[in-house]
């Protein structure tokens, strides 16, 4: 890293000049999960209109990792020709189209086609959000990536608590196309900024510099619009998105990423029936534990980025949550039935590797073309990863008859989780797995600088 990459950014209020990328910001973040928790609360009352089977409910639930994973790997292509404005409402409106097909779905192809363009549109804007943070907040990555973190947390939690009262009241399709309220309010913010985005980054005439995808000049970290935002055209990050390929850094985030969402995805499906089973709770105590396993995840949001974006380096967070993970799986291993409760919450805990996978994706890039192609990379092969827990505890669950191999195979995630924290620890950026050194430009070399400044941590 040079001098300049080094240099403190100057901190400015949350707030100033850029109160509209806050909550354009904060209202994505809770559109991101809603959609994915608003069907199975409901699943009886839909299948009086739509049959479905369990084999139905079971393909249903495989499409949130599955999508999210496709769209983390095609998100950083498609915003090599779009501004991430741009392709952030596209996102958006993905979302309102198909929570509005979901409502009026006649049969199962068109409730499962409307949840694809759902969840696609979830997957564009996980794979957004950290890049657009590093554009609007360069100055506050830890606190943005805390709120937004918290608020998809938060907001996961909103589905299952309210869809059927409002099922039994209004009807099943209300319950499953309310949430598309929510896309159409956080349009508003980003197309008042696309615009003023669009008017603060005009072409010149003979400026060679222009990107060629766009026609638009590029401008320099220092360039401000009114909402206090660093501007990159789109089709700045084509190269990246190819190089993150061959990153062991990238590589190193997506494996704890994965291993972190794998393990994240199988408790969800399998708590209950474990506890039930292994613990000797009933049904009611294995909910209840099941809720302080997502519980334990949100106060850990709202603090991790704050705590990983002051301190020296990630590190301790690393070993702090395998050692979670390899306590709580260890705990339902060999004492099941004595203190239960305690067992669950490490292994809630345990998942704090999450919210500093977001933020890592900005300490871990120079430029906000790199951020963009770690996102995508990151989220695209992790939920990739994810999506096969929920299958390889059940297939271990029934060749075994028990739940001991399955918690084994836990329990052995755990090094793997470890290991590749402990590679994206280190104090080192994506752009320098290709380039070393990125040299200062002479000014009047009509050659654009390194965009961005990261800390080393």
């Amino acid at each position: 890293m040079t001098a300049r990459d080094a240099r403190p950014l100057p901190v400015r209020p949350l707030w100033a000049g850029r109160a509209l990328a806050l909550a354009g910001v904060l209202l994505v973040a809770i559109n991101l999960r809603t959609a994915v928790a608003a069907l199975s609360p409901i699943f009886g009352a839909i299948e009086i209109d739509i049959p479905f089977g369990s084999l139905g409910i079971g393909v249903l639930g495989t499409l949130p990792p599955l999508c999210f994973a496709a769209f983390g790997l095609l998100t950083p292509l498609l915003q090599r020709h779009l501004r991430l404005e741009t392709l952030l409402l596209f996102a958006l409106a993905a979302m309102v189209l198909g929570d509005a097909g979901r409502a009026l779905s006649g049969s199962y192809a068109v409730l499962v086609g409307s949840s694809i363009l759902t969840f696609a549109g979830m997957g564009t804007g996980n794979v957004l959000l950290p890049p657009l943070v590093k554009k609007y907040f360069p100055d506050r990555i830890g606190l943005l990536t805390s709120l937004y973190a918290t608020s998809m947390a938060l907001f996961s939690l909103v589905p299952p608590l309210v869809a059927v009262p409002v099922s039994e009241q209004a009807g099943w399709r209300v319950s499953v196309g309310m949430w598309g309220v929510f896309s159409v309010i956080a349009i508003a913010p980003w197309l008042v900024l696309l615009v003023r985005d669009r008017r603060a980054v005009r072409p010149e005439k003979g400026d060679s510099s222009g990107d060629s995808a766009t026609g638009e000049r590029a401008v320099s970290e220092t360039d401000e619009s009114a909402d206090g935002a660093t501007h990159a055209p789109g089709g700045t990050g084509g190269p990246l998105v190819g190089r993150v390929w061959h990153s062991g850094l990238a590589w190193a985030l997506a494996i704890m990423f994965g291993v972190t969402s794998l393990n994240v995805y199988a408790v969800f499906a399998w708590l209950p029936e474990l506890l039930t089973e292994r613990a000797g709770v009933d049904a009611a105590q294995a909910g209840a534990l099941l809720a302080l396993y997502s519980a334990m995840g949100i106060p850990l949001s709202l603090l991790i980025p704050l705590l990983a974006s002051r301190l020296p380096g990630i590190g301790g967070l690393v070993w702090a949550g395998a050692g979670f993970y390899l306590a709580g799986d260890l705990g339902l291993l060999l004492a099941p039935g004595t203190l239960t409760w305690l067992w669950v919450a490490f292994a809630g805990i345990g998942p704090l590797l999450f919210p500093l996978s977001l933020l890592l994706v900005n300490l871990r890039t120079r430029s906000q073309a790199g951020s963009v192609a770690l996102s995508g990379f990151m989220q695209g092969i992790g939920y990739l990863i994810g999506a096969a827990g929920p299958l390889l505890l059940g297939v271990l669950r029934e060749s075994t008859g028990d739940w001991t191999l399955a918690l084994l195979f836990l329990t052995a995630t755990v090094p793997i989780i470890l290991i590749a924290g402990l590679v994206v620890a280190r104090p080192r950026l994506l752009e320098d797995d290709w380039h070393r050194r990125t040299p200062e430009v002479p000014i009047g070399t009509g050659r654009r600088p390194a965009e961005g400044r990261t800390l080393d941590r």
